[in-house]
């Protein structure tokens, strides 16, 4: 099951480096991960400072 970023991500983009695969990217206001990429290593969410990434 792929991670998943919640309404509380605060749009840092430190995340976003973190992605071995590229799977997350800015979307409509905040970061997004793309399930049909991300191969669930945990790293985005371990970088994330408020909390908001979490397998989904």
């Amino acid at each position: 099951m792929a991670y998943c970023i919640g309404d509380s991500c605060i749009s840092c983009g430190s995340c976003e480096g973190q992605c071995p695969v590229g799977a997350i990217s800015m979307g409509d206001g905040q970061f997004v991960i793309d399930e049909t990429l991300c191969i669930d290593c945990g790293s985005c969410a371990g970088q994330c400072p408020v909390g908001a990434i979490s397998e989904g």
